[in-house]
């Protein structure tokens, strides 16, 4: 837990309540009710809370999207509707709003020019950032075609694009498999070491119980909880000892023991033999099948964070994400795709199949450096590219039989 008493909050909620009205002025929804929070630097805070529960209300009030009823917000010491607060925050929405016909690259060069970031520091945090999210491979293929654990990936680096002060994380984690869910929540953490400040809001409990230092809990508009992990999930009135295996035995030997030091009033709940976690025995599989070089064609594994990703200090290079000493894999190297380009020799061929009389206006010249190239051996079918052919190109001005 970060030493947070003496600085200035980056988010301080006072007192927020946020009435949603119809047409007629009446109160229709109250989203949000008197809630206050802080957010210190470089801490990764949970927002948590069931559908409904007033998160997304919250997160909007905080970058200035809607105001509130009564209360007052203040983001980085000021206003959240300022211009310029604006380009210091990142922010990740629930769903990943993408241009579907633009690629991984050109997606994150267009939000780099929206904030102005010259041509040499856009190229190198797009080539970092690219390599960060697993996604170096595949840059050249239209968004649209990406899965949607693929699209969370590439929004993750837009929000970063701005290497801002202070990230907005709505569900970072729907839609990624258990690996890129473990890449997400271990980048989290390790912006938050590096000086970043996250706000994480989720209602998959796991995920934020893995990040973050404090978090509050929303029902109904209100906060229900607040606190650390410790605090939270303790259970004060239960002890955990882990032991090598005992026989049945000695297990009743120490029941009978506590049971005499507490005069009756303790006595050995459960015994049980511990297991690791599904995640963890995922990730172990998906480990073993990356170092038999099983190919994928979906996103690789993540590379290291982007070294422009540093805190106020000016921190060096973080490092990799998943790979842990001793236990690192690699991921298989993956050469960039280029665009397709159409071939031409395959063009010229089935152009020189067609018939003598075909009328020469309909068809676009075709752009050669080289010789035509020879027809091929075999007979090429042109009766559809005939058909074709003797369409009469519009705007050409002959007559329509």
């Amino acid at each position: 837990m970060r030493n947070t008493s003496n600085q200035q909050p980056v988010v301080a909620v006072q007192q927020v309540t946020k009435i949603f009205k119809d047409f007629w002025l009446r109160d229709r929804a109250r989203a949000v009710d008197g809630v206050s929070f802080e957010v210190h630097s470089g801490e990764v805070f949970g927002l948590l809370g069931p559908n409904g529960s007033g998160k997304s209300t919250t997160i909007k009030m905080i970058l200035g999207l809607l105001r509130p009823t009564t209360g007052r917000i203040a983001l980085l010491g000021k206003e959240p509707s300022e211009v310029e607060i604006k380009k210091r925050i990142g922010y990740l929405p629930e769903e990943s709003y993408l241009y579907g016909f633009l690629n991984a690259r050109e997606t994150l060069e267009y939000y780099a020019k929206l904030f102005e970031i010259d041509y040499r520091t856009r190229e190198k945090r797009i080539n970092e950032l690219l390599d960060m999210v697993g996604l170096a491979g595949a840059q050249f293929r239209p968004v649209r075609e990406y899965s949607k654990g693929m699209q969370r990936r590439i929004g993750l680096a837009q929000a970063l694009i701005n290497d801002p002060d202070f990230l907005i994380l709505d569900e970072p984690t729907t839609g990624l498999d258990p690996v890129g869910t473990r890449q997400v929540k271990d980048l989290i953490i390790e912006l938050g070491r590096r000086g970043k400040t996250v706000l994480l809001s989720s209602h998959l409990l796991a995920d934020v119980e893995d990040c973050v230092d404090r978090m509050v809990i929303l029902y109904g508009g209100q906060i229900r909880a607040e606190g650390t992990c410790d605090t939270l999930l303790t259970k004060q009135d239960r002890t955990t000892l882990e032991l090598d295996p005992l026989d049945d035995a000695t297990i009743a030997e120490i029941d009978a023991v506590v049971r005499r030091r507490t005069a009756g009033e303790r006595a050995i709940l459960k015994v049980a033999k511990p297991r690791q976690s599904l995640e963890a025995l995922f990730l172990d599989i998906v480990a073993k099948a990356r170092q038999e070089n099983a190919s994928t064609s979906g996103a690789q594994n993540g590379g290291t964070t982007a070294s422009f990703l540093k805190g106020p200090e000016g921190n060096e290079l973080i490092e990799q994400l998943v790979a842990a000493k001793g236990g690192a894999v690699e991921p298989a190297a993956v050469a960039p795709v280029a665009p397709a380009k159409p071939d031409e020799n395959l063009i010229g061929n089935l152009l020189l199949g067609k018939s003598k009389d075909a009328p020469a206006a309909a068809v676009a010249p075709v752009q050669r450096n080289t010789p035509a190239t020879p027809p091929p051996s075999e007979q090429v079918d042109s009766s559809l590219i005939n058909s074709l052919l003797n369409k009469p190109s519009s705007g050409s001005g002959e007559n329509k039989s």
